[in-house]
C-alpha cells in the first residue's frame, strides 16, 4: 500500500497525482481501466477524500484520465506515434 512520504516537500495531492500519473506510465494502469473511486484512492493512499478528489482533478487536467458520470474515472488511451 503506498504511503505519502515522510519528508514530503510541497501539496499531498500533487504527489499523489504524480503518483498515479506514474502508474499509468508504466502500464500498471493500462489505457480504458477503470481507477479506484475516490474514496477508495483515499483509503489506499491514506489522504482524505478531499486530498484524492484533487489529486484526480489533477490527472483530468492533465489529460491522463476522464469521468464519465455514474461510470467512474478511466485511464485515457493515448495517441503514440508510429
Amino acid at each position: 500500500m503506498p504511503r505519502v512520504p515522510n519528508d514530503l516537500v510541497g501539496y499531498v495531492y500533487e504527489w499523489l497525482a504524480d503518483d498515479i500519473a506514474a502508474r499509468i506510465a508504466s502500464g500498471e494502469m493500462p489505457p480504458r481501466s477503470a481507477l479506484p473511486n475516490e474514496r477508495r484512492l483515499a483509503e489506499e493512499y491514506r489522504v482524505s477524500l478531499g486530498t484524492a478528489r484533487h489529486a484526480v482533478e489533477i490527472l483530468r487536467e492533465r489529460g491522463l484520465v476522464t469521468t464519465i458520470r455514474s461510470k467512474g474515472t478511466f485511464v485515457v488511451e493515448r495517441e503514440t506515434n508510429r
